[in-house]
C-alpha cells in the first residue's frame, strides 16, 4: 500500500515531569504542541511560527534541540497515511497560553497516554524510557 506522509513538527515541554499537550477544537485527541511547515519554512522557521500562534510565547532560535522524530499511522485518517513528527525541545520567552485555535492546554504524565494521539503515544514512550517523565 502506497503511503502518504504527513510532515509536522513539535514542540516538546517538560515541566515537574510531566509533557505539554493541547486539545483543538473539536478533536477527541490531545497532540503535543506544533504543526506543519509552511511552503518552504525551515523546520526552525515553522516550529516557531506554530509555537506562536498556538500557545503565545516566542521560541529563542539558538536553544532550539532536535529530540527526535517518530512516526505512526495519522488519528482519524485513512489507513497508510502516516504522521512524520520531527520533535524539537527549546527555551521560549512569555507565558505559555491556548490561543484561539487551541481549546486547552495541560501537563501530561504517562498514565494519560491513551489520551493522546498514535504518534504522541510513541513520543511519550521514548520519554518514559529516558525517564524525563512520570
Amino acid at each position: 500500500m502506497e503511503k502518504t506522509y504527513i510532515d509536522k513538527l513539535a514542540f516538546i515541554e517538560i515541566r515537574d515531569r510531566k509533557v505539554l499537550e493541547t486539545c483543538s477544537y473539536g478533536k477527541d485527541k490531545w497532540y503535543i504542541p506544533g504543526g506543519k511547515r509552511d511552503g518552504n519554512e525551515s523546520d526552525h522557521e515553522a516550529l516557531i511560527r506554530e509555537v506562536k500562534e498556538e500557545l503565545f510565547v516566542d521560541l529563542i532560535p539558538e536553544t532550539i534541540k532536535h529530540y527526535g522524530t517518530f512516526e505512526a499511522q495519522a488519528h482519524g485518517k485513512p489507513e497508510g497515511t502516516v504522521v512524520r513528527m520531527t520533535c524539537y525541545t527549546g527555551k521560549y520567552n512569555g507565558e505559555l497560553k491556548p490561543s484561539a485555535e487551541v481549546e486547552k492546554m495541560d501537563w501530561f504524565d504517562y498514565s494519560q497516554r491513551g489520551d493522546t494521539s498514535p504518534v504522541d503515544q510513541l513520543i511519550f514512550d521514548d520519554l518514559k524510557a529516558k525517564n524525563l517523565i512520570d
